[in-house]
């Protein structure tokens, strides 16, 4: 607490707090906004109806909204649009020599990476914008159990007198400016605030929908299943950030030379191989991938599927299925490795450190270094995975332990646990970074 009071103390650091603040608020309050054309009365019956539903990609959509998106406000598409265009642009940069050669060329190169990415996020707005009115005009965002031809259960009602196709334009044309604000406001708190703007906005989304699903659990289960819950929250949430906060340091050692008068070099220092490398992103693309069965199967009549299909929805879209919880742990694992394999190049780090005279002591610049490295971190990104796979995996577990009707009601797993840790740390550093310019006591010790 006199870390934190130390902050407010200090009048520029108090100031880059408050205007954080200011600008969550700012995002929560666009995240309850009504979009013009829905109505909201109906949208409440219709959540009300699928409370016991399971739709991975949705809740997960959901989820890092804020609950925005199921209720289809001005910022119902939150900061997805944006993580997406990022992941992409990241992983282009890997295969269009221009994006690669720009990422080299350092501040310049990346503030056109930068624009390109606000040009894809917008891009992706419209596209995901258009595929959530359709699906809220068909019932389909709320899983088919809202009729839409019953009044009582229209999301975009149509006897309104204003046409139908100006309602939805403007309905995603509202949706698509919400996201380049919710973008412009994450660049506002990276700029003037405290922490990564757009890590920042993420946690606000899933911090604000714990109270209730923390209350749903509570509601449909024992106190001592709830309060044993609570227990286990806190074991994860500390075995999280011990995973996080791990690395392997190799150390570098750098020779000394001669340019012009002075002498440089001789210094020794260390490349952190952090053991969670990948971060959130393999869950991302794991959950994603196994959305397509769950697609697959809205373009039928539940009444009337085939065995192949009835086989895919009680195996590959059932969050409870043992083949569901082993595909996913299995994807989970594939993706970290391949994501390690494209964003860190063992080569070219070698390479930089023989350019600018750096060697791990006892291994010989150049390949034998690249080797080394390879070496490594193929072997502390297999616990890594193993980390995120049974991380992500949980809260189906908890879903069968405590007989929730819904395994998204246990928010205190998964990609949300990832998120809300990760963004705590990175924002705790900086504020300690800052209060150590100042020779005050930092968070952590």
């Amino acid at each position: 607490m006199s870390a934190f009071t130390s902050a407010l103390r200090t009048p520029d650091l108090r100031k880059k707090l408050l205007f954080t603040v200011a600008i969550v608020g700012i995002y929560r309050l666009g995240a309850t906004l009504p979009s013009p054309g829905v109505s909201y009365a109906n949208v409440r019956a219709c959540l009300k109806l699928t409370e016991s539903a399971n739709n991975d990609l949705l809740n997960l959509l959901n989820l890092f909204s804020g609950g925005a998106l199921l209720q289809l406000s001005v910022f119902a598409l939150g900061i997805m649009p944006y993580i997406t265009a990022s992941i992409i642009l990241q992983l282009l940069t890997v295969v269009i020599p221009r994006l690669e050669q720009l990422r080299k060329e350092g501040q310049s190169g990346q503030a056109k990476i930068t624009q390109y990415t606000r040009y894809l996020t917008l891009g992706l707005a419209v596209l995901q914008a258009s595929a959530f009115v359709a699906l809220a005009r068909t019932g389909q965002l709320f899983n088919g159990l809202c009729d839409q031809n019953d009044p009582t259960y229209q999301i975009i009602p149509e006897n309104t007198g204003i046409p139908v196709w100006l309602t939805l334009t403007i309905l995603v044309m509202t949706m698509t400016a919400g996201t380049g604000v919710v973008m412009w406001l994450g660049e506002l708190i990276t700029d003037r605030g405290v922490g990564n703007g757009m890590s920042v906005l993420i946690f606000t989304s899933i911090a604000a929908r714990l109270p209730g699903e923390g209350w749903s659990i509570k509601e449909s289960t024992s106190t001592g299943k709830f309060m044993l819950v609570i227990g286990l929250v806190v074991v994860i949430i500390a075995l999280v950030v011990f995973i996080e906060q791990a690395q392997r340091r190799v150390p570098v050692q750098y020779a000394k030379r001669m340019i012009g008068r002075r002498m440089y070099g001789g210094t020794s220092t260390y490349i952190p191989l952090k053991v969670n490398q990948a971060g959130v992103v393999p869950v991302i693309f794991a959950s994603s991938l196994l959305y397509l069965p769950q697609l697959y199967l809205q373009f039928f009549d539940k009444n009337n599927l085939t065995d192949y299909q009835v086989w895919i929805q009680n195996h590959l879209a059932d969050p409870v299925s043992p083949m569901y919880i082993g595909t996913m742990f299995l994807l989970i694992i594939f993706f970290t490795y391949f994501y390690v394999s494209i964003t860190f190049n063992p080569t070219e780090v070698a390479d930089n450190m023989k350019k600018y005279g750096g060697f791990v002591p006892g291994i010989r610049p150049g390949k034998p270094t690249a080797d080394y490295l390879d070496f490594i971190l193929s072997r502390i990104t297999l616990p890594g995975a193993l980390y995120l796979g049974l991380i992500s995996v949980m809260p189906n577990f908890f879903f069968i332990w405590l007989d929730q009707s819904s395994y998204q009601n246990f928010p205190f797993g998964g990609v949300a646990v990832l998120i809300m840790v990760g963004v705590g740390l990175e924002t705790v550093k900086q504020i300690e970074s800052q209060l150590m310019q100042r020779n005050y006591e930092g968070f952590l010790r």
